[in-house]
């Protein structure tokens, strides 16, 4: 009688084990998702704080969660026993459906505990007006360069010979032009090459239906012209290549975008950077 019972408790044990296992694996993955959620936002957070709080709610949350999903059938109520004790042929006949039966509900219980796990983590699709408002924060105002943001050239010297909008770049500007107040800015070195700036941004269709105005595309002669301007204006937002430009107007700009092609020192909690514009507004994975 004591060596047919002993291997219960090591069963039980086992299968506990495989459920804190579970249970483990679910905070990890709900914690981790939180602290990737945490990097996309427009401001910084505390990682090592982040991490402590998310890891204690996490852990209250998924354990009511897991314990409900995973215990369930085991609440199920038992059937009493005879007392008559059955032939060996009758025990093992009836034994094998009600062990089967108890496993089909685990697997199932499993089953769903999973299946809305990944419900949970499935990636969200939004727009890219949600995107963008995501990401601008609700801001109402931007200031914008036009040279290695919404133009292929990045030297006044090529607006000389040739003026080129990113097609990839307007879909997103004019996405940005619908509840933000745009102002475009660039240094030009003629009078020639601002006639071919404004030819090139309407012919890309950034003027249509009143999405941009003209008069709020900006010329200067000088790059203090266009720190100059931004500050101004006050926008909420201001895109630029120029490190040394957004390094002045930390002080006195809410954000700023920085469009580099390298991944640049972040110097101020209000910066953030990016290869292109597009790319920033491309998706919650990138900054």
């Amino acid at each position: 009688m004591a060596s047919a019972s002993a291997p219960a408790p090591s069963a039980g044990a086992s299968a506990g084990g495989g459920k804190d296992d579970e249970l483990a694996d679910l905070v990890r993955r709900l914690v981790d998702a939180l602290a990737r959620y945490a990097d996309r936002l427009p401001f910084v957070l505390d990682r090592q704080k982040l991490r402590s709080l998310t890891t204690l709610a996490a852990i209250s949350v998924t354990i009511l969660f897991a314990w409900k999903m995973l215990r369930a059938p085991q609440e199920q109520p038992r059937r009493p026993r005879r007392r008559a004790a059955p032939s060996s042929s009758n025990t093992s006949s009836r034994s094998r459906p009600g062990a089967l039966n108890a496993t089909d509900a685990c697997s199932s219980a499993d089953s769903r505990a999973h299946e809305a796990v990944n419900q949970l983590f499935q990636p969200v699709n939004l727009t890219l007006e949600q995107l963008v408002r995501h990401k601008l924060s609700e801001g109402r105002r931007v200031t914008c360069r036009l040279l290695g943001v919404i133009l292929e050239e990045t030297t006044p010297e090529e607006l000389q010979n040739h003026v080129t909008v990113r097609p990839s770049v307007v879909e997103v500007l004019l996405e940005i032009a619908k509840f933000c107040d745009v102002y475009l800015m660039e240094r030009v070195l003629d009078d020639e090459t601002e006639e071919k700036v404004l030819s090139s941004l309407s012919e890309a269709g950034l003027f249509a239906n009143g999405a941009l105005i003209k008069d709020k595309v900006l010329f200067c002669s000088t790059e203090n012209g266009r720190t100059s301007f931004v500050r101004q204006l006050e926008p909420d937002w201001h895109i630029d290549t120029s490190p040394e430009i957004v390094h002045q107007l930390a002080r006195f700009i809410k954000y700023q975008l920085h469009i580099s092609p390298q991944q640049p020192e972040r110097i101020a909690s209000n910066i953030f950077s990016s290869p292109s514009l597009e790319q920033y507004f491309g998706g919650l994975d990138q900054r």
